[in-house]
Protein backbone atom coordinates (compact mmCIF):
# COMPACT_ATOMS: atom_id res chain seq x y z
CA UNK A 1 0.00 0.00 0.00
CA UNK A 2 1.06 3.26 -0.53
CA UNK A 3 1.62 5.77 1.84
CA UNK A 4 -0.18 8.33 0.86
CA UNK A 5 -3.09 5.54 0.83
CA UNK A 6 -2.32 4.22 4.42
CA UNK A 7 -3.03 8.31 5.77
CA UNK A 8 -6.30 8.56 4.26
CA UNK A 9 -7.56 5.08 5.81
CA UNK A 10 -5.49 5.92 9.34
CA UNK A 11 -7.63 9.47 8.76
CA UNK A 12 -10.90 8.32 8.41
CA UNK A 13 -10.70 5.92 11.37
CA UNK A 14 -10.07 9.00 13.67
CA UNK A 15 -12.77 11.29 12.16
CA UNK A 16 -15.07 8.32 12.58
CA UNK A 17 -14.23 7.68 15.93
CA UNK A 18 -14.01 11.20 17.10
CA UNK A 19 -17.70 11.07 15.61
CA UNK A 20 -18.72 8.14 17.54
CA UNK A 21 -17.06 9.42 20.96
CA UNK A 22 -19.36 13.08 20.40
CA UNK A 23 -22.53 11.14 19.32
CA UNK A 24 -22.38 9.02 22.69
CA UNK A 25 -21.16 11.92 25.11
CA UNK A 26 -24.50 14.30 23.22
CA UNK A 27 -27.00 11.59 22.45
CA UNK A 28 -30.08 13.04 20.32
CA UNK A 29 -33.21 14.06 22.00
CA UNK A 30 -35.80 11.59 22.27
CA UNK A 31 -39.73 12.17 21.46
CA UNK A 32 -40.48 12.18 25.27
CA UNK A 33 -38.09 14.61 26.27
CA UNK A 34 -39.08 17.12 23.13
CA UNK A 35 -42.75 17.16 24.67
CA UNK A 36 -41.89 17.61 28.23
CA UNK A 37 -39.54 20.51 27.21
CA UNK A 38 -41.94 22.23 24.94
CA UNK A 39 -44.86 22.82 26.69
CA UNK A 40 -42.76 24.09 30.03
CA UNK A 41 -41.27 26.49 27.34
CA UNK A 42 -44.40 27.33 26.57
CA UNK A 43 -45.60 27.90 29.96
CA UNK A 44 -42.78 29.70 31.38
CA UNK A 45 -40.83 28.95 34.05
CA UNK A 46 -41.34 25.98 36.50
CA UNK A 47 -41.97 27.37 39.58
CA UNK A 48 -42.50 24.78 42.30
CA UNK A 49 -45.14 21.96 42.94
CA UNK A 50 -48.33 22.43 44.76
CA UNK A 51 -49.93 19.99 47.01
CA UNK A 52 -52.76 17.88 44.86
CA UNK A 53 -55.50 18.42 47.97
CA UNK A 54 -55.12 22.15 47.62
CA UNK A 55 -52.91 22.36 51.02
CA UNK A 56 -51.02 25.42 51.55
CA UNK A 57 -47.86 23.18 51.45
CA UNK A 58 -44.98 23.25 48.30
CA UNK A 59 -42.12 21.61 47.81
CA UNK A 60 -39.29 22.69 44.76
CA UNK A 61 -38.72 19.04 43.63
CA UNK A 62 -41.47 16.61 42.74
CA UNK A 63 -42.73 14.61 45.37
CA UNK A 64 -45.64 12.65 46.23
CA UNK A 65 -48.34 13.11 49.00
CA UNK A 66 -48.95 10.37 51.98
CA UNK A 67 -51.79 9.07 49.87
CA UNK A 68 -49.40 8.36 46.93
CA UNK A 69 -50.70 11.49 44.52
CA UNK A 70 -48.24 13.44 42.66
CA UNK A 71 -47.41 16.93 43.46
CA UNK A 72 -48.74 19.77 40.53
CA UNK A 73 -46.37 21.72 38.78
CA UNK A 74 -46.82 25.37 38.79
CA UNK A 75 -45.13 27.69 36.02
CA UNK A 76 -44.64 31.04 35.61
CA UNK A 77 -47.78 33.15 35.26
CA UNK A 78 -49.77 30.71 37.16
CA UNK A 79 -49.06 31.09 40.50
CA UNK A 80 -51.84 33.47 42.44
CA UNK A 81 -50.45 36.81 43.27
CA UNK A 82 -53.20 38.19 44.89
CA UNK A 83 -52.81 38.50 48.26
CA UNK A 84 -56.45 36.89 48.57
CA UNK A 85 -55.35 34.32 46.41
CA UNK A 86 -53.12 32.91 49.42
CA UNK A 87 -56.32 31.93 50.84
CA UNK A 88 -58.15 30.03 48.32
CA UNK A 89 -58.81 26.37 48.45
CA UNK A 90 -57.92 23.90 45.91
CA UNK A 91 -59.75 20.94 45.28
CA UNK A 92 -58.99 18.89 42.20
CA UNK A 93 -61.88 19.06 39.83
CA UNK A 94 -62.27 15.04 39.96
CA UNK A 95 -62.58 15.49 44.04
CA UNK A 96 -65.29 18.64 43.35
CA UNK A 97 -67.21 16.15 41.18
CA UNK A 98 -67.53 13.24 43.86
CA UNK A 99 -67.91 15.53 46.74
CA UNK A 100 -71.38 17.03 44.54
CA UNK A 101 -70.81 20.66 44.86
CA UNK A 102 -73.21 22.54 43.53
CA UNK A 103 -73.44 26.48 43.68
CA UNK A 104 -76.15 29.30 43.09
CA UNK A 105 -75.35 33.18 42.40
CA UNK A 106 -76.38 35.88 44.83
CA UNK A 107 -78.98 37.66 43.70
CA UNK A 108 -81.22 40.65 44.40
CA UNK A 109 -84.78 39.14 45.30
CA UNK A 110 -87.40 40.23 47.67
CA UNK A 111 -87.11 39.36 51.04
CA UNK A 112 -89.73 39.10 54.17
CA UNK A 113 -89.04 38.40 57.72
CA UNK A 114 -90.45 35.03 58.56
CA UNK A 115 -91.45 34.02 62.45
CA UNK A 116 -91.65 30.30 63.55
CA UNK A 117 -93.20 29.53 67.01
CA UNK A 118 -94.33 26.67 68.77
CA UNK A 119 -97.83 27.07 70.69
CA UNK A 120 -101.37 25.77 71.58
CA UNK A 121 -104.87 26.07 71.46
CA UNK A 122 -106.63 27.30 74.19
CA UNK A 123 -110.49 28.82 74.67
CA UNK A 124 -111.21 32.45 73.77
CA UNK A 125 -111.47 34.07 77.56
CA UNK A 126 -114.29 36.06 76.40
CA UNK A 127 -116.40 33.29 75.43
CA UNK A 128 -116.15 31.14 78.92
CA UNK A 129 -118.86 31.47 81.09
CA UNK A 130 -119.38 29.93 84.70
CA UNK A 131 -122.89 29.01 86.26
CA UNK A 132 -122.81 29.50 89.58
CA UNK A 133 -126.26 30.21 91.62
CA UNK A 134 -126.40 33.34 93.48
CA UNK A 135 -128.25 31.55 96.31
CA UNK A 136 -127.76 28.72 99.06
CA UNK A 137 -129.94 25.36 97.65
CA UNK A 138 -129.49 21.97 96.70
CA UNK A 139 -129.18 20.04 93.75
CA UNK A 140 -132.11 18.08 93.53
CA UNK A 141 -131.95 16.66 89.19
CA UNK A 142 -128.91 16.89 86.94
CA UNK A 143 -129.96 17.26 83.14
CA UNK A 144 -125.99 17.78 82.08
CA UNK A 145 -123.95 15.00 84.01
CA UNK A 146 -120.73 14.63 81.97
CA UNK A 147 -117.88 17.31 81.46
CA UNK A 148 -117.59 17.30 77.67
CA UNK A 149 -121.24 17.54 76.69
CA UNK A 150 -122.14 19.71 74.40
CA UNK A 151 -125.22 22.17 74.89
CA UNK A 152 -127.48 24.54 74.18
CA UNK A 153 -128.58 28.20 74.86
CA UNK A 154 -131.24 27.90 77.10
CA UNK A 155 -130.86 23.96 77.54
CA UNK A 156 -131.66 22.69 81.06
CA UNK A 157 -128.58 21.85 83.32
CA UNK A 158 -130.17 21.02 86.72
CA UNK A 159 -132.77 21.07 88.79
CA UNK A 160 -132.78 22.75 92.35
CA UNK A 161 -134.14 23.59 95.47
CA UNK A 162 -133.88 26.92 97.99
CA UNK A 163 -135.66 27.95 100.70
CA UNK A 164 -134.61 31.17 99.52
CA UNK A 165 -136.07 30.49 96.11
CA UNK A 166 -139.33 28.96 97.60
CA UNK A 167 -139.96 32.21 99.95
CA UNK A 168 -139.25 34.96 97.18
CA UNK A 169 -141.90 32.96 94.81
CA UNK A 170 -144.28 32.97 97.95
CA UNK A 171 -143.57 37.03 98.24
CA UNK A 172 -144.57 37.37 94.78
CA UNK A 173 -147.29 34.72 95.08
CA UNK A 174 -149.11 36.71 98.06
CA UNK A 175 -148.23 40.16 96.41
CA UNK A 176 -149.76 39.61 93.24
CA UNK A 177 -153.29 37.87 95.02
CA UNK A 178 -152.99 41.54 97.23
CA UNK A 179 -152.76 43.36 94.47
CA UNK A 180 -155.92 41.72 92.52
CA UNK A 181 -157.62 42.27 96.04
CA UNK A 182 -157.30 45.64 95.79
CA UNK A 183 -158.22 46.29 92.28
CA UNK A 184 -160.99 48.82 93.57
CA UNK A 185 -159.05 50.40 96.80
CA UNK A 186 -157.53 53.55 96.81
CA UNK A 187 -154.36 54.06 94.37
CA UNK A 188 -151.62 54.43 96.99
CA UNK A 189 -152.58 51.32 98.64
CA UNK A 190 -152.46 49.61 95.07
CA UNK A 191 -148.80 51.52 94.52
CA UNK A 192 -147.06 50.07 97.45
CA UNK A 193 -148.55 46.44 96.87
CA UNK A 194 -147.17 46.66 93.51
CA UNK A 195 -143.95 47.68 94.40
CA UNK A 196 -144.19 44.72 97.33
CA UNK A 197 -144.83 42.40 94.13
CA UNK A 198 -142.21 43.97 91.78
CA UNK A 199 -139.65 43.61 94.13
CA UNK A 200 -140.42 40.08 94.60
CA UNK A 201 -140.30 39.72 90.95
CA UNK A 202 -136.52 41.65 90.30
CA UNK A 203 -135.35 39.11 93.30
CA UNK A 204 -136.06 35.74 91.27
CA UNK A 205 -134.22 37.61 88.01
CA UNK A 206 -131.19 38.64 90.12
CA UNK A 207 -131.24 34.81 91.05
CA UNK A 208 -131.10 34.13 87.54
CA UNK A 209 -134.12 32.33 87.25
CA UNK A 210 -135.82 32.51 83.88
CA UNK A 211 -138.67 34.33 82.03
CA UNK A 212 -140.75 31.97 81.21
CA UNK A 213 -140.61 30.32 84.73
CA UNK A 214 -141.46 34.09 86.42
CA UNK A 215 -144.32 34.07 83.80
CA UNK A 216 -145.68 30.43 84.59
CA UNK A 217 -145.31 32.00 87.96
CA UNK A 218 -147.08 35.04 87.71
CA UNK A 219 -149.96 33.02 85.84
CA UNK A 220 -150.82 30.31 87.78
CA UNK A 221 -149.88 31.66 91.25
CA UNK A 222 -148.66 28.69 92.41
CA UNK A 223 -145.25 28.30 94.27
CA UNK A 224 -143.12 25.31 93.04
CA UNK A 225 -140.48 23.91 95.25
CA UNK A 226 -137.69 23.37 92.66
CA UNK A 227 -136.31 25.51 89.68
CA UNK A 228 -134.54 24.93 86.79
CA UNK A 229 -131.31 26.80 85.93
CA UNK A 230 -130.37 26.73 82.22
CA UNK A 231 -127.31 27.53 80.30
CA UNK A 232 -127.02 31.22 79.81
CA UNK A 233 -124.67 30.01 76.01
CA UNK A 234 -123.90 27.08 73.72
CA UNK A 235 -121.11 25.33 73.82
CA UNK A 236 -118.89 22.28 75.98
CA UNK A 237 -119.10 21.81 79.35
CA UNK A 238 -115.61 22.07 80.20
CA UNK A 239 -116.07 21.57 83.81
CA UNK A 240 -118.44 19.86 86.37
CA UNK A 241 -118.40 20.09 89.94
CA UNK A 242 -122.06 19.59 90.26
CA UNK A 243 -122.97 16.27 91.83
CA UNK A 244 -126.96 15.46 92.31
CA UNK A 245 -127.93 16.17 96.07
CA UNK A 246 -125.34 18.43 97.05
CA UNK A 247 -125.78 21.23 98.80
CA UNK A 248 -124.19 24.51 96.95
CA UNK A 249 -123.58 28.00 99.15
CA UNK A 250 -123.88 31.37 96.69
CA UNK A 251 -121.24 31.87 94.63
CA UNK A 252 -119.85 28.25 94.11
CA UNK A 253 -119.31 27.65 90.42
CA UNK A 254 -120.94 24.07 89.64
CA UNK A 255 -120.36 24.24 85.82
CA UNK A 256 -118.31 25.68 83.65
CA UNK A 257 -119.53 26.42 79.51
CA UNK A 258 -117.03 27.17 76.90
CA UNK A 259 -118.52 28.67 73.23
CA UNK A 260 -115.21 27.06 70.85
CA UNK A 261 -116.36 28.19 68.14
CA UNK A 262 -113.65 30.49 67.98
CA UNK A 263 -110.48 29.83 69.96
CA UNK A 264 -106.78 31.31 70.81
CA UNK A 265 -103.62 30.33 69.75
CA UNK A 266 -100.95 31.30 72.32
CA UNK A 267 -97.34 31.08 70.66
CA UNK A 268 -93.98 31.88 72.57
CA UNK A 269 -92.19 33.97 70.34
CA UNK A 270 -88.34 33.74 70.91
CA UNK A 271 -86.99 37.34 72.44
CA UNK A 272 -84.99 37.90 69.37
CA UNK A 273 -88.11 37.94 67.08
CA UNK A 274 -91.20 39.54 69.35
CA UNK A 275 -89.68 43.14 67.58
CA UNK A 276 -90.85 41.44 63.89
CA UNK A 277 -94.63 40.65 64.81
CA UNK A 278 -97.39 43.38 65.14
CA UNK A 279 -100.69 43.45 65.97
CA UNK A 280 -103.15 42.49 62.72
CA UNK A 281 -100.84 40.44 61.04
CA UNK A 282 -101.83 37.17 59.17
CA UNK A 283 -100.66 33.79 60.54
CA UNK A 284 -100.71 30.58 59.43
CA UNK A 285 -101.38 28.01 62.07
CA UNK A 286 -100.36 23.87 61.16
CA UNK A 287 -101.93 21.29 63.37
CA UNK A 288 -100.61 18.02 63.68
CA UNK A 289 -104.04 16.32 64.23
CA UNK A 290 -104.78 18.02 60.90
CA UNK A 291 -101.69 17.36 58.64
CA UNK A 292 -103.92 18.35 55.28
CA UNK A 293 -105.26 21.23 56.70
CA UNK A 294 -104.01 24.83 57.17
CA UNK A 295 -105.51 27.17 59.33
CA UNK A 296 -105.63 31.42 58.93
CA UNK A 297 -105.57 33.50 61.85
CA UNK A 298 -104.87 37.04 63.19
CA UNK A 299 -102.23 38.26 65.30
CA UNK A 300 -104.59 40.28 68.08
CA UNK A 301 -102.35 40.81 71.01
CA UNK A 302 -98.79 40.64 71.86
CA UNK A 303 -98.24 40.41 75.61
CA UNK A 304 -96.55 42.80 77.69
CA UNK A 305 -94.42 40.06 79.97
CA UNK A 306 -91.65 37.80 79.12
CA UNK A 307 -90.93 33.99 80.05
CA UNK A 308 -87.47 34.17 81.83
CA UNK A 309 -87.49 30.85 82.28
CA UNK A 310 -87.81 30.19 77.92
CA UNK A 311 -86.80 33.34 76.73
CA UNK A 312 -90.58 33.93 75.07
CA UNK A 313 -92.97 36.39 74.77
CA UNK A 314 -96.73 34.78 74.64
CA UNK A 315 -98.40 36.36 71.27
CA UNK A 316 -101.92 35.44 70.61
CA UNK A 317 -103.55 34.22 67.34
CA UNK A 318 -107.42 34.46 66.79
CA UNK A 319 -108.42 31.61 64.87
CA UNK A 320 -112.40 30.45 63.57
CA UNK A 321 -112.94 26.96 64.97
CA UNK A 322 -115.76 25.74 62.56
CA UNK A 323 -117.01 22.09 63.11
CA UNK A 324 -114.74 22.70 66.62
CA UNK A 325 -112.15 20.93 64.74
CA UNK A 326 -109.59 22.58 67.11
CA UNK A 327 -109.44 21.33 70.63
CA UNK A 328 -108.18 23.25 73.53
CA UNK A 329 -104.23 22.36 74.91
CA UNK A 330 -103.91 20.82 71.09
CA UNK A 331 -99.89 21.54 70.20
CA UNK A 332 -99.59 24.29 66.69
CA UNK A 333 -97.13 25.38 64.93
CA UNK A 334 -97.45 29.31 64.21
CA UNK A 335 -95.84 30.87 61.08
CA UNK A 336 -96.06 35.12 60.56
CA UNK A 337 -94.37 37.28 58.07
CA UNK A 338 -93.55 40.73 58.66
CA UNK A 339 -93.06 43.27 55.95
CA UNK A 340 -89.39 43.00 54.98
CA UNK A 341 -87.30 44.56 51.69
CA UNK A 342 -88.39 45.05 48.04
CA UNK A 343 -85.25 43.99 47.32
CA UNK A 344 -82.10 42.63 49.25
CA UNK A 345 -78.85 40.62 47.99
CA UNK A 346 -79.76 37.08 48.87
CA UNK A 347 -77.97 33.37 48.88
CA UNK A 348 -79.24 30.46 50.15
CA UNK A 349 -79.44 29.93 53.62
CA UNK A 350 -77.17 26.13 53.31
CA UNK A 351 -74.52 28.13 51.63
CA UNK A 352 -73.63 29.85 55.18
CA UNK A 353 -71.34 28.05 57.11
CA UNK A 354 -72.20 29.06 61.01
CA UNK A 355 -69.68 28.90 63.56
CA UNK A 356 -71.30 30.35 66.46
CA UNK A 357 -68.82 33.52 66.59
CA UNK A 358 -68.81 34.33 62.55
CA UNK A 359 -70.59 33.30 59.09
CA UNK A 360 -68.33 32.07 56.74
CA UNK A 361 -69.26 30.74 52.71
CA UNK A 362 -67.90 29.36 49.99
CA UNK A 363 -67.12 31.45 46.63
CA UNK A 364 -65.96 29.39 43.38
CA UNK A 365 -63.37 31.28 42.01
CA UNK A 366 -62.22 29.34 39.36
CA UNK A 367 -62.05 25.42 38.30
CA UNK A 368 -61.34 23.69 41.20
CA UNK A 369 -60.59 26.93 43.55
CA UNK A 370 -62.94 28.09 46.38
CA UNK A 371 -62.38 30.73 48.61
CA UNK A 372 -63.97 31.72 51.95
CA UNK A 373 -65.90 34.74 52.69
CA UNK A 374 -66.68 36.08 56.09
CA UNK A 375 -70.00 37.31 55.75
CA UNK A 376 -72.69 39.45 57.78
CA UNK A 377 -76.24 38.36 57.44
CA UNK A 378 -79.62 40.07 57.59
CA UNK A 379 -83.56 38.50 57.35
CA UNK A 380 -83.86 35.35 56.53
CA UNK A 381 -86.89 34.72 54.74
CA UNK A 382 -87.12 30.65 53.57
CA UNK A 383 -84.63 29.27 52.55
CA UNK A 384 -82.89 32.68 51.44
CA UNK A 385 -81.11 34.49 53.56
CA UNK A 386 -80.00 38.13 52.95
CA UNK A 387 -76.63 39.30 52.84
CA UNK A 388 -75.10 42.62 54.30
CA UNK A 389 -71.35 41.98 53.62
CA UNK A 390 -69.04 39.88 52.06
CA UNK A 391 -70.61 38.86 48.58
CA UNK A 392 -71.33 40.86 45.61
CA UNK A 393 -74.16 40.33 43.33
CA UNK A 394 -73.25 37.13 40.56
CA UNK A 395 -70.90 35.48 42.56
CA UNK A 396 -71.20 32.07 43.18
CA UNK A 397 -71.66 30.56 46.43
CA UNK A 398 -71.44 26.69 47.51
CA UNK A 399 -74.62 25.52 48.64
CA UNK A 400 -73.90 22.03 48.59
CA UNK A 401 -71.04 19.46 49.87
CA UNK A 402 -69.72 22.92 51.83
CA UNK A 403 -69.45 21.33 54.86
CA UNK A 404 -67.61 18.01 53.13
CA UNK A 405 -65.12 21.01 51.62
CA UNK A 406 -64.38 22.03 55.02
CA UNK A 407 -63.31 18.70 55.95
CA UNK A 408 -61.60 18.32 53.19
CA UNK A 409 -59.10 21.03 52.82
CA UNK A 410 -58.89 22.54 56.47
CA UNK A 411 -60.50 25.49 56.26
CA UNK A 412 -59.92 26.71 59.10
CA UNK A 413 -56.53 26.92 57.40
CA UNK A 414 -57.53 28.59 54.58
CA UNK A 415 -59.60 31.53 56.36
CA UNK A 416 -56.86 32.29 58.90
CA UNK A 417 -55.33 34.67 56.28
CA UNK A 418 -58.58 37.09 57.02
CA UNK A 419 -59.07 38.56 60.22
CA UNK A 420 -58.19 35.87 62.87
CA UNK A 421 -55.54 33.11 62.83
CA UNK A 422 -55.66 29.35 62.38
CA UNK A 423 -55.47 27.37 65.52
CA UNK A 424 -55.28 29.99 67.71
CA UNK A 425 -52.15 32.04 66.38
CA UNK A 426 -52.61 35.94 66.11
CA UNK A 427 -53.21 37.45 62.83
CA UNK A 428 -50.08 38.69 60.72
CA UNK A 429 -50.83 40.91 58.05
CA UNK A 430 -48.01 40.40 55.57
CA UNK A 431 -47.55 37.03 56.89
CA UNK A 432 -47.84 33.51 54.71
CA UNK A 433 -51.35 31.83 55.81
CA UNK A 434 -50.74 29.64 58.59
CA UNK A 435 -50.38 25.56 57.81
CA UNK A 436 -53.21 23.12 57.25
CA UNK A 437 -51.81 21.31 59.91
CA UNK A 438 -49.37 20.48 63.37
CA UNK A 439 -46.49 18.23 63.94
CA UNK A 440 -45.43 16.57 67.14
CA UNK A 441 -43.82 13.77 68.29
CA UNK A 442 -44.67 11.71 71.62
CA UNK A 443 -45.51 8.03 73.24
CA UNK A 444 -49.13 6.54 72.82
CA UNK A 445 -50.34 6.16 76.50
CA UNK A 446 -53.75 4.59 74.95
CA UNK A 447 -56.51 4.26 72.89
CA UNK A 448 -60.47 4.00 72.61
CA UNK A 449 -61.56 2.59 69.13
CA UNK A 450 -65.58 3.01 70.16
CA UNK A 451 -64.75 6.84 70.95
CA UNK A 452 -62.11 7.47 68.15
CA UNK A 453 -59.58 8.99 70.61
CA UNK A 454 -56.07 8.59 71.71
CA UNK A 455 -54.09 10.07 74.23
CA UNK A 456 -50.45 10.68 73.66
CA UNK A 457 -48.16 12.24 75.92
CA UNK A 458 -46.15 14.70 73.55
CA UNK A 459 -43.16 17.04 72.84
CA UNK A 460 -43.67 21.04 73.01
CA UNK A 461 -45.74 22.15 69.88
CA UNK A 462 -43.75 25.18 69.00
CA UNK A 463 -45.79 26.75 66.11
CA UNK A 464 -48.86 26.40 68.72
CA UNK A 465 -46.56 27.29 71.89
CA UNK A 466 -47.69 24.48 73.59
CA UNK A 467 -45.59 22.70 76.24
CA UNK A 468 -44.88 18.73 76.38
CA UNK A 469 -48.05 17.27 77.89
CA UNK A 470 -50.28 14.51 77.74
CA UNK A 471 -53.26 14.90 75.87
CA UNK A 472 -56.32 13.26 73.65
CA UNK A 473 -56.98 13.55 70.15
CA UNK A 474 -59.69 12.59 68.09
CA UNK A 475 -58.48 10.29 65.12
CA UNK A 476 -59.38 10.85 61.47
CA UNK A 477 -59.45 7.53 60.30
CA UNK A 478 -59.84 3.80 61.42
CA UNK A 479 -56.61 3.17 59.05
CA UNK A 480 -54.38 5.87 61.99
CA UNK A 481 -56.06 4.00 64.94
CA UNK A 482 -54.58 0.93 64.01
CA UNK A 483 -51.05 2.52 63.95
CA UNK A 484 -51.47 3.93 67.39
CA UNK A 485 -50.55 0.81 69.60
CA UNK A 486 -50.27 1.97 73.58
CA UNK A 487 -46.95 2.47 74.12
CA UNK A 488 -45.51 2.85 70.42
CA UNK A 489 -42.95 5.80 70.16
CA UNK A 490 -44.75 8.59 66.68
CA UNK A 491 -44.44 11.12 65.12
CA UNK A 492 -47.59 12.89 63.96
CA UNK A 493 -49.88 15.50 62.15
CA UNK A 494 -52.79 16.80 63.62
CA UNK A 495 -55.18 19.82 62.99
CA UNK A 496 -58.11 21.63 65.08
CA UNK A 497 -61.00 20.79 63.02
CA UNK A 498 -63.56 22.26 65.65
CA UNK A 499 -62.81 24.82 68.34
CA UNK A 500 -60.89 22.50 70.85
CA UNK A 501 -61.20 19.12 69.09
CA UNK A 502 -57.73 18.31 67.62
CA UNK A 503 -57.81 15.47 65.01
CA UNK A 504 -54.61 13.12 63.68
CA UNK A 505 -54.44 13.33 60.12
CA UNK A 506 -50.86 11.50 59.88
CA UNK A 507 -48.81 9.02 61.94
CA UNK A 508 -45.47 7.68 61.39
CA UNK A 509 -43.14 5.74 63.45
CA UNK A 510 -40.57 7.07 65.21
CA UNK A 511 -38.20 5.59 62.68
CA UNK A 512 -39.61 7.68 60.02
CA UNK A 513 -41.23 5.36 57.94
CA UNK A 514 -45.23 5.97 56.67
CA UNK A 515 -47.88 4.04 59.00
CA UNK A 516 -50.76 5.66 57.86
CA UNK A 517 -52.87 8.57 56.44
Amino acid sequence: MKPTAALAVVGVALLAAGSGYWLGSHPEPTSSAIETSAPAAKRGKLLYYRNPMGLPDTSPVPKKDPMGMDYLPVYEGEEDNTPASANQIRISVEKVQKLGVRTEPAVLAPIERIVSAAGRIEPDERRVYTVAPKFEGYVERQYVNVTGQPIAKGQPLFEVYGPELVSAQREYAIAMQGLAALHEAERDKQAAMREVAESSLQRLRNWDISEEQIKVLANSGEVRRTLILRSPVSGVVTEKKSVQGMRFMPGETLYQVADLSSVWVVADVPEQDVGSVSVGAKAKVSIDAYPDKAFEGTVSYVYPTLKAETRTVPVRIELANPGTLLKPGMFARVETRSAGKARALTIPASAVIDSGTRRIILIQAGEGRFEPREVKTGIRSGDRVEVLEGVREDERAVVAANFLIDAESNLKAAVGGFGHAAHGKPADGGAKPAPAGHSAAGKVEGTDAKAGTVSIAHGPVADLKWPAMTMEFKVANDALMSSLKPGAEVSFEFVERAQGEWVITRVTPASGAHAGH
